[in-house]
């Protein structure tokens, strides 16, 4: 491991961290209360502005492919530096849209850089850490992360109350600003030019074939990918649910996303307090079996209670919530130390295929099925369902003692 400076604390490793990892959902979320303002403003019809979603979501996909292999050829404080510099740029690109074309081709801009924070932000964990303090980590990172999707659009409304929905990308190109001035003066260099692997496109492509056919790194991606969608379907709906099924207003998505923090915030605490003492598996049971009876209830009260009270309408997105904060720490630090030496790759390829599915869901899944809160869970549910079945086959082919994935690791000596 590499150890930060000495006048880096480990708080300051973490808020920076998960400044860095915020920005995918503001770019997400601190729009959606502004899709009528956006309908209206540029003329065009409510599938249109959801595409605002699908594009960036998109070009997001593509460009993970790249990031987390830069970062091991170049180190990862560059491509940090880079990625969210030319974020700030491509959110002012999207302030200044004067047409629905325009808009869509920054926040396709927006979307090929603005994953090089996530993506390589987590790499930076594993290069400090091993085991239970990676996962304690990757902990607190999620629950400061966790912040974000519900203080995003209950900011984007705030803003939509005293400007329009330009603002709210001139305060994401502020956001990008401020994170580089973070990153210069708190984030250290943690991937030395002892262990970088050169760029080059033919061990690109390999890496990410070997990662592809690698079936233990394809079913827990996959795994991770199909989790958090179940979720994500929830946050692409949210101004059908909370406009259309709730009757509410564009500074009211917070009744959606508060409980949904709350949730996630519980859950990383749990992961955080009782890595090490509780088996992994049993983390990660509970987390598919939380978001699964949340969608089971949903379906039963949606189907019976006429109309719907907000209270209860929002029980599936919080335990799912609930259940991506228990699983997420777990199944990504395993995911990285399948392949110790690309981890940069095999984050890149998850990052690309969660991602992938993300726009699908955005752009396809969330205007189908938006309009029944019935038939939303039901795909939810389907969404974790499969990841659990992915996860069940995974710890089953790594059943030796060496590998178990459910057995406590030792708690090694970090250099934080």
């Amino acid at each position: 491991m590499t150890g930060p400076s000495g006048r880096l604390t480990r708080v300051r490793l973490i808020l920076v961290l998960a400044a860095l990892t915020m920005v995918g959902p503001f770019s997400i979320d601190a729009i959606l209360p502004a899709f009528d303002a956006l309908s209206t403003d540029l003329r065009v019809d409510d599938a249109s502005v959801q595409q605002t979603l699908s594009v960036y979501l998109g070009s997001f996909a593509f460009a993970s492919l790249f990031h987390g292999s830069l970062s091991d050829a170049v180190g990862r404080k560059p491509v940090i530096l880079t990625g969210c510099a030319l974020y700030a740029l491509a959110s002012a690109w999207c302030a200044l849209a004067p047409s629905m074309p325009v808009l869509l081709a920054g926040r396709a801009a927006q979307g090929l850089v603005a994953g090089a924070g996530m993506i390589v932000g987590r790499t930076v964990v594993r290069d400090l850490y091993d085991g239970p303090s990676a996962q304690r980590f990757m902990s607190h990172i999620s629950m400061i992360f966790a912040v974000a999707p519900a203080l995003a659009p209950i900011v984007g409304g705030w803003i939509l109350g005293w400007g329009s929905w330009r603002t709210i990308f001139w305060v994401l190109a502020g956001y990008g600003f401020l994170i580089v001035l973070l990153t210069v003066v708190l984030l250290p260099e943690t991937h030395p030019r002892s262990s970088r692997i050169p760029f080059r496109p033919k061990p690109l492509v390999t890496s990410f074939l070997a990662a592809a056919r690698d079936p233990s790194v394809l079913r827990l991606s996959s795994a991770i990918a199909l989790n958090f969608s179940a979720l994500f379907l929830y946050i692409a709906s949210a101004p059908a649910i909370v406009v259309d099924h709730l009757g509410l207003g564009a500074q009211d998505f917070g009744v959606l996303f508060v409980p949904l923090v709350v949730a996630m915030m519980l859950g990383s605490f749990l992961t955080g307090r009782l890595v090490g003492r509780v088996r992994q598996g049993a983390f990660v049971a509970a987390g598919f079996a939380i978001a699964l009876a949340g969608s089971a209830f949903a379906v039963v009260y949606q189907a019976t209670a006429q109309p719907p009270q907000t209270a209860w309408s929002v029980v599936p997105a919080a335990t799912g919530a609930l259940g991506v904060a228990l699983i997420f720490p777990i199944l990504t630090i395993s995911l990285l130390d399948l392949r110790p030496r690309e981890r940069g790759a095999v984050s890149s390829f998850q990052a690309f295929l969660s991602t992938l599915l993300n726009a699908v869901v955005a752009g396809v899944a969330a205007p189908l099925v938006s309009g029944s809160l019935v038939t939303l869970a039901l795909v939810s549910g389907a969404f974790t369902s499969g990841a659990l079945l992915l996860w069940l086959i995974h710890r089953r082919s790594h059943r030796a003692p060496s590998t178990r994935p459910d057995l406590p690791l030792e708690e090694p000596t970090d250099q934080l």
